[in-house]
Order: structure tokens, then C-alpha cells, then sequence
């Protein structure tokens, strides 16, 4: 046990790191059970693609600045989310047909932008992150993130789950609801992919949202033990994987989101509420008695 806690006893990067990852544990992905349960699990990649354009122009405008990348996150994601939207509304193309259409056009105008004035390196950063180099600003803003989210999901839970299960009973009840609800929800995505992005870059930072999500669903049937359960293997991906990077001499931030992967595919087996394995235990049982 003290092998495994000796790099988090001994060094004040790893200290750092997984602190980023406890506050990303607690906000990203409860975001991402609620992903799945609107049936946007890829809108979550989508939009984490979308604010690279907004984090490359304020790169561009002052180099690895985190409030200015932060900003121009926010700024580009939240602008995907409203024209994919408008798209959808005002013609025949279907949201998540617009939605590819615009992170794919987003994710490559955001490598150009980087491309222009960054080195490789750079570009690196911005797409992988840097988990191992979170300094004091960047869990400061992660954890302001955290707090803000779990505090309006606290406030919004209610009508958000009823507009996931039933939209129409929550339109009958007030038509503002839920473009509200849903408009407050992709606010809440969107920041927390910009402070993703500020700890595991944008390719990875959508993997800690939606791996830990979907892997819940095999282990407890209810929504908020699913929410529950989702954060305990988010906890257990970035120990583990912050763990293995060090021991290993893996890259940090794609050891994390391996390490999330490879519960998924744990829960898919071995996972007690509809696990390939107990499934089929469960159906050899009935067939014996």
C-alpha cells in the first residue's frame, strides 16, 4: 500500500495531478451519466473538440495563458453548442449530424491556429495536455469548476432528470423549462471540458467524463447510485493511472484515461447489473434448476 501512495507522499506534482482529477471525478462525470441518459454521449466529444478554435486564439493572443485559453474555450464551445443547435431547429439536418459538421471543421481550423505560431510541442500540449505540470492556478480553476457544477446540478436535478426520461411532461409544465434546463446543462458541459482540456488536453479530457459514466450503468440500476458509482471509478482510474504513469513511465494524462477504459470493459464483463459474464451465469443457473 505505501508503494502505491509513495509517489503522492513524495512528490508535489503527483499530489497536484490527482487533485485535478478528484475535482474532475466529482463534476465531469456526473455531466456524462446525464450525456448518456439524453442520449448525447457524443455531443461530449464533440463539444470537447469545439473549444480548441477559442483555446488556440487565445494562445495566439497570449501564449499558454490559462484564463485567456480558458475564455476562448468557453467562448468557441458555447458557440458550437447554439449554432449546432439553431441548425437542427431551423432545418432538416439532425443535431448530431450538425454537431459532427462543426467540431470536425472546429478541431481542424484549432491545430491550424496552434500550427501557426506553436512549435510541435505546443501542439502537443494543447490537443494531450500536461497533467504532470498542473500548477496552482489550474487546480484552483478545476476546483472552482467543481464546486460551481455540483452546486447548479444540486439545483437543477430535478427538472434535468425529468427531461431526460420525459421532456414533454416537463414542456406541458412550463414551455421555458426545459430550453432552460438544457441550455444550463451545455453551459455546464462546456466549462468543465475547458477545465478538462486545462489538465488532460482536448482529446483526452472527454474520456474522463463519458468512460467512468458509461461503465456505471453495470453496477447499480438507479440514477444516483449510478451517478454514485461513476465517480468511484473515476477516483479509481485517475489513482490508478497516476500510479502507472509513474511506475511505468507512461504519459500521465492517457494512462488516466486508460486506466478508465479498461473499467469500462471490466464493467461490461464483470459488472452485476448486466454484465456479458453474470448474464450468462445468471442464464446457465435457470437452465440447471
Amino acid at each position: 500500500m505505501l508503494t502505491l501512495l509513495h509517489p503522492f507522499i513524495e512528490f508535489g506534482f503527483m499530489r497536484r495531478a490527482l487533485v485535478a482529477c478528484i475535482a474532475l471525478s466529482f463534476s465531469a462525470t456526473p455531466l456524462g451519466v446525464f450525456l448518456l441518459l439524453r442520449r448525447m454521449s457524443l455531443v461530449g466529444d464533440a463539444l470537447s473538440h469545439a473549444v480548441l478554435p477559442g483555446a488556440a486564439i487565445g494562445y495566439l493572443i497570449s501564449g499558454l495563458s490559462l484564463v485567456a485559453m480558458g475564455i476562448g474555450g468557453i467562448v468557441a464551445g458555447l458557440s458550437v453548442a447554439l449554432l449546432s443547435g439553431a441548425v437542427s431547429r431551423y432545418t432538416p439536418l439532425r443535431e448530431d449530424a450538425s454537431f459532427a459538421g462543426f467540431y470536425l471543421g472546429s478541431l481542424a481550423l484549432g491545430v491550424t491556429l496552434v500550427s501557426l505560431r506553436g512549435s510541435s510541442v505546443d501542439l502537443l500540449h494543447v490537443l494531450f495536455g500536461s497533467l504532470l505540470a498542473v500548477d496552482t492556478p489550474s487546480i484552483l480553476l478545476v476546483s472552482g469548476i467543481a464546486s460551481i457544477t455540483l452546486l447548479v446540478l444540486a439545483l437543477i436535478y430535478r427538472p434535468l432528470v425529468i427531461d431526460a426520461f420525459d421532456p414533454t411532461f416537463l414542456r406541458a409544465q412550463n414551455r421555458w423549462a426545459a430550453p432552460l434546463v438544457h441550455a444550463i446543462f451545455l453551459v455546464l458541459v462546456v466549462t468543465n471540458l475547458v477545465a478538462g482540456f486545462q489538465v488532460l488536453g482536448t482529446l483526452m479530457c472527454v474520456g474522463l467524463m463519458m468512460l467512468p459514466a458509461a461503465a456505471s450503468r453495470f453496477w447499480h440500476r438507479e440514477l444516483p447510485g449510478t451517478i454514485a458509482a461513476a465517480m468511484i471509478l473515476a477516483l479509481i482510474a485517475s489513482f490508478g493511472g497516476l500510479t502507472a504513469s509513474f511506475y511505468l513511465a507512461l504519459p500521465a494524462g492517457p494512462a488516466v484515461v486508460l486506466c478508465a477504459a479498461l473499467l469500462f470493459f471490466i464493467s461490461i464483463l464483470a459488472g452485476p447489473c448486466g454484465g456479458i459474464l453474470r448474464a450468462r451465469s445468471f442464464t446457465v443457473g435457470k437452465e440447471k434448476v
